[in-house]
């Protein structure tokens, strides 16, 4: 890996076609930064994005990627990262691609504890689609589906992580660059699943969940007593439902990956035809 990457080297030569203004741009640049920063380079990062303003991202990064189909983002990055160990892997996603379609993969990601990633851009809305409530959506968000809103309570995604035995929840804004980009970076650098909820705005659709309420509404656990290494610190950070946190919200020291519990050290893609049994079962365990 090289030490003089710079994050304008995971930019591609394709524009984004993102409204202007949307989140998702601040997302991606912290990304790319945390990516360069932690010494990764395109040639040994993968990409994997799902659907959603949010699947676009594979595009705009260079890098190996692969945008996949709706909720299947995990699986694939999983995969990539069982035949590659020693390349660095990142998921994105959005609110609506991982906490409902693939919310199952979701949980499943988190308990394996694989050696990756997951950066998703919760915007609170279906953006791409025009503007529908999404899991994250507020219980009286107003749509043109949802004229007198969902009627229920948003999906939890950090209670979710934690209750699945998450090792790294955090919470970013995408407005917040650098601490955006520190948060991100703590993510890869993790032993384990790096999971990053980021507030990316909708300009567009959302006029509840916008910048302004983020700046107004966050606080940093960084500058409280919160201490991301008690798990039950964390879960009433989490459950707090008076409060918006941003930063770690939690992190076992402890962790280990899952490549590491299970001696996955080879590269499978170099592996030939009749590998041995071990490399198979592991396979066959995740399909």
């Amino acid at each position: 890996m090289s030490s003089d990457i710079r994050f304008t080297d995971f930019k591609s030569d394709k524009q984004p076609t993102w409204c202007p203004g949307c989140g998702d741009f601040g997302t991606m640049n912290g990304m790319m930064k945390a990516l360069a920063e932690t010494g990764n380079d395109p040639d040994n990062t993968f990409v994997v994005a799902g659907i959603g303003c949010s699947g676009k991202i594979g595009t705009y990064m260079h890098s190996y990627a692969l945008h996949g189909v709706h909720g299947r983002a995990l699986p694939v990055g999983t995969g990539v990262k069982m035949a590659r160990p020693d390349i660095e892997v990142m998921v994105a996603g959005g609110d609506g691609d991982g906490y409902s379609i693939g919310a199952g993969h979701f949980v499943h990601a988190v308990r394996r504890n694989v050696d990756m990633s997951y950066v998703v851009m919760d915007n609170r809305i279906y953006g791409l689609t025009k503007g529908q409530a999404s899991p994250t959506s507020r219980e009286d968000f107003e749509t043109s589906t949802t004229p007198e809103g969902p009627k229920q309570p948003p999906v939890n995604p950090h209670a979710l992580a934690l209750a699945s035995g998450a090792t790294f929840i955090a919470q970013s804004f995408s407005s917040d660059a650098l601490r955006h980009q520190e948060i991100v970076r703590a993510a890869v650098e993790h032993d384990g699943f790096g999971f990053v909820n980021v507030y990316s705005p909708c300009v567009t659709f959302n006029d509840v969940d916008t910048y302004d309420y983020f700046r107004d509404s966050l606080v940093d656990v960084a500058e409280t007593d919160h201490d991301p290494n008690d798990r039950e610190d964390a879960k009433d950070v989490i459950l707090d439902s008076e409060k918006e946190y941003q930063g770690i919200l939690y992190q076992d020291a402890e962790s280990v990956p899952y490549h590491e519990r299970h001696g996955v050290d080879e590269n499978m893609s170099d592996i030939p035809d009749g590998a041995p049994a071990d490399a198979t079962d592991l396979v066959r365990e995740f399909y």
